[in-house]
């Protein structure tokens, strides 16, 4: 189910929403300009490879080598689709969840659960050597977020069938629930090939989502009546 747009209001600009995007972009058109082997070096380089932590834990890999990927990894993509799908999840919730955050808070919460994206990836795949590249789990943190903040919000959603394509409203709990749902299941089918095969990470959108849900009932959170800027 593709999301086209929500009706939650939106009272603040989505600065951070939009620099993240614009960042992302960019990373993206830098390594679509590589050739295919500095392409492929650049992701190995700044993608998350969870064997390097145990090799740091062996002695056998540098601090940042290990573990600063985890960051660079959520400015990276495998593809114009990749990136596409991720922008467009992170523009159509994200404006929501900053709204409610505050610029800064929205920065910190995004770093924060795609972090913990990441650390789920490890943990189902701590011996893969396969590089994970992506912003999904930070997404997926935005959209755990979002289902708490906004469950009465509704999401205009483009059901591809076999052949129609209705487009329904739907309520964003039910929408962000069945998303969850499919990631779950999906990862559990999926963990005991990951690393050999590569494909979707979907604990790390499962850890994202979870960890989205904890932290937005912890942080700090701006009333409506402070939102005003827009005029």
């Amino acid at each position: 189910m593709i999301p086209l747009r929500d009706d939650a209001p939106r009272f603040t600009r989505p600065w951070i929403t939009l620099f993240l995007i614009a960042l992302n972009v960019m990373v993206f058109l830098f390594q679509d300009s590589l050739n295919l082997r500095d392409h492929l070096a650049f992701a190995r380089q700044f993608g998350f490879v969870p064997a390097r932590i145990g090799a740091w834990f062996n002695g056998n890999m540098p601090v940042d080598v290990a573990f600063l990927p985890a960051v660079t990894s959520m400015f990276l993509h495998a593809g114009w689709l990749h990136l596409i799908f991720n922008m467009w999840f992170l523009w159509i919730f994200g404006d929501n969840v900053e709204d409610r955050l505050g610029h800064f808070g929205f920065l910190v919460f995004y770093l924060a659960t795609g972090l913990f994206g990441n650390l789920a990836h490890y943990i189902f795949n701590a011996d893969s050597t396969v590089p994970t590249v992506g912003a999904s789990g930070a997404i997926a943190g935005v959209m755990g977020a979002y289902f708490l903040l906004f469950p009465s919000a509704r999401v205009l959603t483009l059901i591809p069938l076999l052949l129609i394509f209705p487009v329904l409203w739907i309520p964003a709990w039910v929408y962000l629930g069945y998303w969850f749902v499919g990631q779950f299941l999906s990862g559990a089918a999926s963990s005991m090939t990951y690393a050999r095969d590569g494909g979707v990470a979907f604990w790390a959108h499962v850890g994202g989502f979870l960890s989205g849900l904890a932290m937005i009932k912890v942080l700090p959170k701006r009333r409506i009546e402070e939102t005003y800027e827009l005029g």
